[in-house]
């Protein structure tokens, strides 16, 4: 799906380069024209996302609402026993941005879709409960787009993608990804740009998905040490590893399910 540097660099060597990151308002510029050309290409009349109260669903209203203008964004908060404080934050965006925004309380469709599958015995894993939430909200998301003529966006960035901290059929789940050539600074750099509220820019990165949750400790390493590596290859030994096994495992979760194409029998 993206490059990965090919590099190898001893441990004692491995130097962090801040430079690797793109200038914010040239990126700015070259997404909102992607998005515009992508939304009108598909005749939609908008875009809607989820706004979670983190770094990067705002960032993507901000350059939804420049692209498109605000009035064309609908941002959906859709809490599912989640932090009130999540939903303060995210609703800190409309009067930045000028964007729409609507709720979708899925808290008792989670709890009764985890009763039924369990219903029998069957008791899931605790990330097998939590990736049900995401999958949950990409099911709303398409549903208020259908009934509005949106595209779905989402807000994966490219360090995300690659090392496969997404929910396969959730939040990758959406019609555009304008935001998945991006590092983790370069995001951050864009929320500065933007003018996202500074609490949500100070943040610790965090899906959601359970309390006390955060990106960087359920992944063990470091969004420095992943932007550093997939902008120059440079990393220790030990980061190395976790990301090229981190690669392994995830390749399934980016590719289309293999199709079993039957050419004679």
């Amino acid at each position: 799906m993206f490059p990965v540097p090919d590099v190898t660099i001893a441990e004692k060597d491995v130097k962090y380069v801040m430079s690797i990151y793109r200038a914010p308002e040239k990126l700015a510029c070259y997404i909102e024209k992607w998005l515009a050309e992508h939304i009108s290409a598909a005749g939609a009349k908008g875009a809607v996302l989820g706004i979670s109260g983190g770094i990067d669903s705002a960032v993507l209203a901000g350059l939804l609402s420049r692209a498109v203008g605000g009035g064309k964004v609908l941002g959906v908060t859709m809490p599912i026993r989640s932090q009130p404080i999540d939903e303060e934050y995210a609703m800190l965006l409309p009067a930045v941005f000028g964007i729409k925004t609507h709720k979708v309380d899925l808290s008792a469709v989670y709890d009764a879709a985890v009763s039924n599958i369990e219903r029998n015995g069957e008791k899931l894993s605790e990330l097998a409960a939590a990736n049900i939430k995401p999958r949950l909200r990409m099911t709303a998301l398409y549903a208020l787009a259908q009934t509005n003529g949106y595209l779905v966006c989402g807000s994966g960035n490219r360090v995300e993608l690659m090392f496969g901290y997404f929910t396969k059929y959730g939040d990758s789940g959406a019609d555009l990804l304008p935001m998945a050539d991006l590092l983790k600074g370069e995001v951050r750099l864009l929320a500065e740009y933007l003018g996202v509220p500074l609490p949500i820019i100070d943040r610790a990165p965090s899906a959601g998905l359970w309390e006390g949750q955060t990106d960087e400790g359920e992944m063990g390493i470091t969004y420095n040490d992943l932007d550093n590596f997939f902008a120059t290859g440079f990393a220790t030994d030990e980061v190395r590893v976790k990301i090229e096994g981190a690669l392994a495992r995830s390749e399934h979760k980016r590719n289309m399910p293999p199709i079993a194409q039957i050419l004679k029998i």
